[in-house]
């Protein structure tokens, strides 16, 4: 059964948890925005990087539409049993979101431990 809070109270979830991450993470993230959705499409996904990783922005700001980092409310709540389980979970797929951001993949994610 799913962890019982309500959308809302997701979305202040993410918002603290966000808050809560070091200055010199998020202080480098341009043209980002962060969403929270029900349920990524075909995946059991807890969230995902949609845009381009600054490694490989070339020529950039010129109009572009913001990267996204999307956390998936549905699958965090099926995963966790508490609200200090859920607010780790949520803290560590926005660390692996913004990695990817920064040009980290899941292989150096998995070796750092976040992924």
């Amino acid at each position: 059964m799913p962890y019982p809070i309500s959308p809302e109270e997701f979305e202040a979830i993410v918002t603290d948890e966000l808050d809560e991450l070091p200055d010199d993470m998020v202080d480098g993230l341009d043209n980002v925005v962060f969403l929270v959705e029900d349920r990524y499409e075909t995946e059991d996904l807890l969230g995902i990087y949609e845009g381009v990783a600054i490694t490989e922005r070339g020529t950039y700001g010129f109009g572009e539409l913001p990267d996204r980092i999307v956390v998936f409310r549905e699958a965090h709540l099926e995963r966790c049993s508490t609200m200090d389980e859920l607010r780790d979970e949520v803290h560590t797929t926005l660390v692996h979101e913004i990695a990817h951001f920064y040009g980290i993949d899941d292989d150096e994610l998995h070796r750092l431990g976040w992924a």
